[in-house]
């Protein structure tokens, strides 16, 4: 009967592994050898194994074959910190040289929240600057050895947040990477951000509720809830459900929080999709990283058309973020087929400028 709930429904099994598994103290592991054996490539493949580890690293389990999968992957991530730190010194100095301040956002922002820096895994550097700035900051990284250093570049903050440029810059900060002073966004931005971007891409990967989770009990006394959660009132409710799903499935500790009510009110379609979702949170089965053929060449040669157009019929969480729709108990088919045909639209509006490239 166990291993009938194991093989049927994984995306649990992910989610006891990775309870309050952001605390410097985790929850005593409560995996069996069997259970922890079916969960490490699932772990292994979401970015989630060194968390994995730091659960199971004092339990009995911890020198079992599975276990010690996730002690390296643990000890690469830790090495992989260290790299990453040199190189972020290296692309902020270099921005500032030319002139132009960069936030950084993601990454390292993020895995300073842990107790270890190589608990959270993360690869490219990614670099937010003001309009102003930014030509500065593109000009000065036209030369950088790519091989070398892997980094993105942004100008603004609208892909990551609806609110003002002027208004998250002002309410940065700056923290101490190896004795340099690098801009970050502020607590209440952050956790807003890493709630939105988690819905906006289906919560596809269970390492991102760590984030928020992690983000939640670590903020300051003064934490602003109401900066947080913003004027609008649609965005505030995504960001509570997204705290939701982190008490839900991780443990997340919420009560005195404003969005406690809420997070413990969760529509079901929510929370099944999510688990869904986890059951194989694979980078290469994630419909936007899988695409293995452009759209247009199946007008010629339409085989695997109906895979591709399942494959891309819009996720609930996602498209219900896209249309702007609200979290309700609600069915989503209305949301889903709404940014289906934005997406057509935007399809079919490309042949026509374009014209379709076959060869």
């Amino acid at each position: 009967m166990a291993l009938f709930r194991i093989r049927h429904k994984p995306g649990e099994l992910v989610a006891r592994m990775l309870r309050g598994s952001w605390r410097r103290n985790p929850p005593e592991f409560d995996l069996s050898e069997s259970e922890l054996d079916q969960v490490v490539p699932l772990l292994l493949a979401s970015g989630a194994a060194a968390l994995g580890w730091w659960r199971v690293r004092n339990s009995s389990l911890k020198k079992t074959q599975p276990a010690l999968e996730l002690q390296q992957a643990y000890r690469l991530h830790s090495l992989q910190s260290a790299l990453h730190e040199s190189e972020i010194k290296d692309l902020v100095t270099l921005a500032r040289d030319a002139g132009a301040e960069p936030v950084l956002v993601k990454g390292w922002a993020v895995a300073r929240m842990y107790p270890e820096m190589g608990l959270r895994p993360y690869g490219d550097v990614d670099l937010c600057f003001s309009k102003e700035s930014y030509a500065k900051a593109e000009a000065a990284f036209s030369g950088l050895d790519r091989t070398t250093y892997q980094v993105d570049l942004h100008e603004g903050f609208s892909k990551l947040d609806g609110q003002s440029a002027e208004e998250l810059l002002s309410r940065s900060r700056t923290i101490s990477i190896g004795g340099l002073d690098v801009r970050v966004m502020g607590a209440e931005d952050q956790l807003r951000i890493l709630c939105t971007h988690a819905l906006r891409h289906s919560v596809w990967r269970p390492l991102w509720l760590c984030d928020i989770a992690a983000a939640v009990e670590s903020r300051a006394a003064d934490f602003d809830w109401q900066r947080c959660l913003g004027r609008d009132a649609r965005e505030a409710d995504w960001v509570a459900c997204a705290i939701g799903l982190a008490h839900r499935f991780l443990g997340a500790e919420i009560k005195t929080t404003p969005v406690e009510r809420r997070a413990n009110e969760l529509p079901g379609w929510l929370v099944r999709r999510t688990l869904k979702n986890w059951d194989a949170p694979f980078p290469e089965l994630y419909p936007p990283l899988s695409y293995t053929r452009q759209f247009v060449t199946y007008f010629r040669d339409p085989t695997g058309m109906l895979r591709t157009l399942r494959m891309r019929w819009p996720d609930p969480i996602e498209a219900t973020i896209r249309m702007r729709g609200p979290f309700n108990r609600f069915p989503r088919w209305p949301y889903q087929i709404a940014n289906a045909a934005g997406r057509i639209t935007m399809f079919l509006d490309g042949l026509r400028r374009s014209g379709p490239k076959l060869d």
